[in-house]
């Protein structure tokens, strides 16, 4: 695959070119943007079992990080601020130490069969207060720490993303025997994947197990 080359004379490089090229933002989409979390907001939240968390340290590096657990696991702690639990992951820290270095945090709300979504701004401090933490034990195990966010900005995001790539659609799901295993695509990518398929079978069902012993 030969390297792609952008042509600087179709770069959108200011905000003018930008909206030329849109209609006008319709009032509603302006105005629903709210800063505290509504009825409809937090009821959205308590029904969602995934988020994504998005952040960016003081060099603009930029990373998104899925959030997973029971429905509701994301708890409201007034109008204004949510907790995050943070479940035992890879270490990488990615998230967190993007917090530490810049707090503002976007967050994308989802619910499954839901095609519309649900959007949250603001700033984010890590906090390790022993009795949040055990509010938000599962199986007996609380987290280390929660991320804690004050809330700046609220709203819901329209289907047409989710419609357009069908995603709840069970027609358009795709197997994941069709592409390698986890395990297998980061061998592929820096050591090499062993050759023996044993070997690389049991490293599979090695990931499985410890799936099993450190979701929380």
């Amino acid at each position: 695959m030969n390297g792609f080359k952008l042509n600087p004379e179709f770069a959108i490089t200011d905000e003018q070119s930008l909206r030329s090229l849109f209609e006008a933002t319709h009032a509603l989409a302006i105005q629903k943007c709210q800063d505290t979390l509504g009825k409809h907001a937090q009821q959205f939240i308590k029904r969602s079992p995934f988020l994504c968390i998005g952040t960016q340290n003081l060099d603009g590096k930029a990373d998104v990080s899925p959030r997973g657990d029971p429905v509701g696991f994301v708890k409201i702690l007034d109008e204004r601020t949510l907790a995050i639990p943070d479940r035992p992951g890879n270490n990488r820290l990615d998230t967190l130490v993007n917090i530490l270095a810049n707090p503002s945090v976007g967050l994308l709300f989802i619910i499954p069969g839901f095609d519309d979504t649900l959007r949250v701004n603001g700033r984010a401090t890590l906090v390790n207060d022993p009795d949040l933490l055990e509010s938000m034990s599962v199986n007996d195990r609380a987290p280390k720490l929660a991320i804690v966010v004050k809330v700046s900005e609220v709203f819901m995001h329209c289907a047409k993303a989710f419609r357009r790539s069908k995603l709840w659609s069970p027609d358009h799901f795709q197997s994941r025997t069709e592409m390698p295993s986890l395990i297998k695509i980061i061998l592929d990518e820096t050591t090499g994947a062993p050759s023996d398929k044993d070997e690389m079978r049991k490293m599979d069902d090695d990931l499985e197990d410890e799936y099993k012993r450190t979701l929380y």
